[in-house]
């Protein structure tokens, strides 16, 4: 085998094993950030039950209030406002997750691919 088959090959070998590197790297992202929007997802569903029961208990003070049941109107009162300030923050969280994940891209394996590739081609050019 001469010089040129041996680099070839030993090319080729490169190229295959980079590949799957790489390949491997794209799957650990999108995996990564699969969980971020899972995890997101399901503190939005959070959110939006737990403002369903703020919502609730905000419908059950105001009919205590207009049946002028006592105290039981300002208890129901605040506990309405705990359970929306618990979805708002819950929601917020949720969003940060969600927006983590996206784009759903291997960002950081497409900027590793281009750098092998250029150098790559500074190699081809020497």
């Amino acid at each position: 085998m001469n010089d040129t088959q041996k680099l070839v090959h030993d090319l080729s070998e490169q190229v295959s094993r980079l590949v799957k590197d790489e390949l491997r790297l794209a799957r650990m992202e999108l995996t990564e950030k699969g969980k971020h929007a899972r995890f997101g997802a399901g503190l939005f569903g959070a959110a939006g039950t737990v403002a369903f029961l703020g919502g609730a208990t905000l419908v059950a003070a105001v009919v205590m209030l207009l049946a002028l049941v006592l105290p039981g109107w300002a208890a129901a009162a605040i506990v309405a406002g705990v359970l929306l300030i618990a979805a708002a923050v819950l929601g917020l969280t949720g969003k940060n997750q969600v927006k983590r994940a996206a784009p759903p891209v291997p960002e950081e394996t497409i900027a590793s691919v281009k750098a092998d590739i250029d150098m790559v081609k500074e190699r081809a050019r020497r």
